[in-house]
């Protein structure tokens, strides 16, 4: 009995074991299948995928940039992915022959090919941004492989596409570049990557069990869906315009640190214009673009010529209009006026005292005027158009620092202007530590005038726009829609105003101001003779340490509005570091190009002229074509256009006549008719009339019988001087030829 006990006790235990060892088991067994099924179920499926199909991208067609007339400024072309499918080939030899093959059309490595064509698997780039008449040569090279090695399905082409622009170093700063994956890395080509980029595609095709691909019915396309495009407020003339007088300047005056001018729409804040010389090329933008600086760093060691290229690259990318801050000087006087009219302290008869220094405050050291013999005293219009630097430290003592402060707010100088283009820098103002407002009585008296703090171009040039737009505040902007590829419209930016700097009233006086200053004061390199222009110039001295160490260097610039009398556009000009041996200050340097570019924009833009009662006086005419008609009918005519003529021969009927049928003449010009087909004419040495006056060029062209056409600033006032003349002296010319000379403002203006 005992035995029988033990035994199926033994059988119990074993039994139970058994049981324990079938459930763990299948428990184990379970589990890992659930485990499989749900937490590895998404990797396996891909594993599966992988093993049963065969992906490859396509790629997705960038979008295009147009100007805001439709032009286009960047778009993507079509090119081709020249991609080896090595799986396919199962030997050296075919590797090498088509390695040769390959090597011979692309003009690459034949080697490195030759490596890739023994991997495993199906996608292998030889070459990307293949243009069309190559890809036709390796698709004759893979006819050939298909007939000759049936090779035929070891070489694949991918449509591809690179990103072109349509014109070379235009509006560089503003366009970007795109790197070798088409991603955006500048400009609006990064700013807008995620709309521009568009949504790649892919083919996918099933594979058999010996990885061999499967007929063509088991291949699905998922195709690409394109990027949208954007419309730019810039127009294309305008910008070429804009290019041109910057680089004119930069290479006039000898600018060594760039030049940049931006124009904007003042009552929408949209950017017409964005001209950043001394930049780069989009459609190579790797490449440095100043060929001086590109042989320096060829001189250099080779170990120290890449830290030298990135360093070159990264300053010729860097957009000087929105990402260097700068010392604005006399131009930001237009934001001191507008402050001191705004709090109503300058009465009737407010005047501003100026011996040509001025101590700001006791115990300070005198702080001197661009005129050492001082302009007297004045009242805030007259130092407006003095730039009288004392005068404007007595209007900031006027104001105090918080309130000077609190218009450096109002006017967004504090904040980014917040510009649709990446990059942009916070303004430098003085130590929030020291004083009030993070001022003391030397930042104030010196800020008042425009020095020792740094803004960024767009935002002096926003501070401006809110002048000539009734005191709002925009925002400045450079994609006007975003739209897909059908056309229609996904997206627009409609102009915002930040907040009313100064009120209505106050922004007229300052408008009126600023166009006095263009007629009659310190800015008439920017008069342009019908249209009414409001400007101010400004020339800042660098710091060169954080202990504010003044260095001998400038910045020359003009800032303006037009037309003053109801403002559509304001534009600005500066040059960083012109050469001083030839001149440095505003008004001689910026001036002359912000008028340059106003004289040419301003028709394109529709703005008429409107001529002012003393400049009716002062307009040139045109001839009428005279040859052909009776000499007394002929002078008839001259003489209701207030012209002299001049008849040499002794014919009755008009043969030839100087100057040409429908050229500009000025009023009271002569126009030689001559009746004879052989009259010899003797002719003029034409002068040199470089910086002579107004009186010194009349008097010159009537001894030299000269017909003289005047351009640039108001000459009156007897401080302008002739800067360039349009026929160059020592020409031979036939008498009563018309030469036409620019004048520009006295170069010691500030």
């Amino acid at each position: 009995m005992a035995r029988k006990g033990s035994s199926a006790k033994l059988w119990t235990r074993s039994l139970i074991i058994m049981m324990l060892i079938i459930v763990l088991g299948f428990g184990l067994v379970a589990g890992r299948l659930f485990y499989l099924q749900t937490y590895m179920a998404e990797e396996l499926q891909q594993k599966a995928v992988d093993q049963q199909l065969r992906s490859t991208p396509i790629s997705a067609k960038r979008g295009s940039i147009y100007d805001r007339n439709g032009n286009v400024l960047a778009q993507s072309v079509s090119v081709w992915k020249v991609v080896l499918e090595p799986a396919n080939i199962k030997d050296e030899k075919s590797g090498m022959i088509i390695a040769k093959g390959l090597a011979e059309i692309l003009d690459t490595d034949e080697k490195a090919i030759f490596e890739r064509t023994k991997e495993n698997h199906y996608y292998a780039v030889v070459k990307t941004g293949v243009s069309n008449d190559v890809k036709d040569k390796v698709v004759e090279f893979k006819n050939e492989l298909s007939e000759k090695y049936n090779l035929g399905n070891t070489i694949k082409l991918i449509e591809d596409y690179r990103r072109y622009y349509t014109n070379d170093n235009f509006a560089a700063d503003v366009l970007g570049f795109v790197g070798a994956d088409s991603q955006g890395l500048s400009g609006v080509e990064y700013q807008y990557d995620e709309y521009l980029t568009g949504k790649s595609g892919r083919l996918v095709v099933a594979k058999s069990a010996a990885e061999q691909q499967m007929p063509f019915e088991y291949e699905q396309k998922v195709e690409a869906t394109d990027g949208y495009n954007l419309t730019l407020t810039i127009d294309e003339y305008v910008q070429s315009v804009m290019e041109k007088y910057v680089r004119e300047t930069i290479k006039e005056f000898r600018v060594a640190n760039r030049g940049c001018a931006i124009m904007m729409n003042v009552k929408t804040g949209a950017i017409i214009g964005f001209a950043c010389e001394g930049s780069f090329n989009p459609n190579d933008p790797f490449e440095i673009a100043d060929k001086d600086v590109a042989k320096e760093i060829e001189k250099l060691p080779e170990k120290e010529q890449n830290e030298a290229i990135v360093k070159a690259q990264s300053k010729q990318w860097r957009n000087k209009g929105v990402s260097d801050t700068y010392i604005p000087g006399s131009v930001f006087k237009m934001v001191t006026a507008s402050a001191v009219l705004s709090e109503g302290l300058n009465k009737k008869d407010t005047k501003f005292e100026c011996s040509g220094s001025y101590v700001p405050f006791e115990g300070s050291k005198p702080i001197s005027c661009w005129s050492s013999a001082g302009h007297g005293t004045q009242t805030l219009e007259q130092a407006l158009c003095n730039s009288c630097n004392p005068a404007f430290m007595q209007m900031g003592f006027m104001l105090g620092r918080e309130k000077f402060y609190e218009y450096y707010v109002a006017f967004g100088l504090s904040e980014k202007t917040g510009i649709d283009l990446p990059g942009e820098s916070d303004d430098v103002f003085f130590s929030k530590d020291n004083g009030v407002c993070g001022m003391d009585l030397t930042d104030l008296a010196v800020g008042s005038f425009g020095q020792n703090f740094k803004i960024t171009p767009i935002q002096m040039l926003s501070a401006c726009a809110a002048i000539g737009n009734g005191g709002k505040l925009m925002r400045p902007y450079v994609v006007s829609s975003i739209s897909d590829s059908a056309g229609n419209v996904v997206k627009t930016t409609e102009p915002t105003v930040r907040h009313q700097a100064i009120s209505e009233e106050v922004a007229l006086k300052m408008c009126k101001m600023l166009e006095n200053n263009v007629i009659s004061g310190g800015g008439t390199n920017g008069y342009i003779a019908g249209y009414r222009i409001g400007g101010k110039t400004g020339t800042s001295q660098k710091i060169l340490d954080e202990d504010g160490k003044l260095s001998k260097d400038y910045i020359g610039s003009f800032c303006g509005i037009a037309p003053a009398d109801d403002p559509e556009i304001a534009l600005i000009c500066y040059f960083d570091t012109p050469d001083p041996e030839i001149n440095y200050y505003g008004s001689a340097v910026a001036g002359p190009c912000f008028r340059n570019i106003l004289s040419d924009v301003l028709p394109y833009l529709g703005i008429e002229k409107k001529y002012s009662d003393a400049e009716m006086t002062q307009l040139d005419t045109t001839t009428d074509a005279y040859v052909g008609l009776g000499v007394d009918y002929a002078k008839t005519i001259i003489g209701e256009r207030k012209l002299k003529a001049q008849v040499v021969g002794s014919g009755d009927v008009v043969v030839a006549q100087n100057p040409a049928a429908y050229s500009t003449i000025p009023k009271d010009g002569t126009v030689v008719l001559y009746t004879e087909d052989e009259t010899k004419i003797e002719q003029i040495t034409v002068p040199d009339f470089t910086n002579m006056t107004l009186a010194e060029v009349n008097s010159l062209a009537v001894e030299n019988n000269l017909n003289i056409c005047i351009k640039g600033s108001r000459v009156s006032d007897g401080v302008s001087y002739v800067k360039s003349q349009d026929v160059k002296a020592g020409t031979k010319v036939d008498p009563y030829t018309v030469v036409t000379v620019t004048f520009n403002q006295d170069n010691s203006i500030m």
